[in-house]
């Protein structure tokens, strides 16, 4: 079978290949990190590591940050539904986008399917980084919603400061 050059170049370019070794480096350091804290956290516990950091899991059923979090089988399968809907989308939009905003999906994605896939087999998301001053504790949250905001907060920024035109 003879397939023509100008598919496969357009089947594996350059952006494609960056953006899926993006993805998978996101996925792979999410898991490595939610392993290694469940396993910690069943040894020893919480860690401290300073006055302003912890780790400290906590299931998610929710969304980021813990949002949305009910114990109601229907709220946490729709909220699971959705969020494939998002990652079948995400997978659109970086076919379709620009050299930049691939890698920006990209992250987001990554982030995306590593909560996912602990949604499907844990049923919820092992959040462990308590970020705190004092008492004041921010939102609980890992790895994969750090690359999924960072994703999120730069498209903003290209889309609203760095496009006006």
């Amino acid at each position: 079978m003879n397939i023509p050059k100008n598919l496969v170049k357009k089947i594996f370019s350059k952006e494609k290949i960056i953006s899926l070794i993006v993805i998978i480096f996101i996925f792979i350091t999410d898991r490595l990190t939610k392993i290694n804290i469940i396993e910690q956290q069943l040894n020893n516990g919480s860690q401290f590591v300073n006055d302003y950091l912890n780790f400290d899991l906590i299931w998610n059923t929710g969304i980021g940050f813990g949002l949305l979090s009910q114990n109601a089988n229907i709220y946490y399968h729709s909220i699971s539904f959705l969020i494939f809907l998002v990652i079948v989308f995400l997978s659109y939009l970086i076919t379709r986008s620009d050299s930049a905003d691939k890698v920006l999906f990209s992250l987001i994605l990554g982030g995306a399917l590593g909560n996912f896939y602990d949604r499907l087999f844990y049923f919820a998301v092992p959040d462990f980084i308590d970020i705190h001053v004092n008492n004041f504790h921010w939102f609980t949250f890992n790895i994969a919603d750090i690359f999924i905001t960072i994703g999120i907060v730069l498209l903003i920024i290209k889309d609203l400061i760095l496009n006006k035109k």
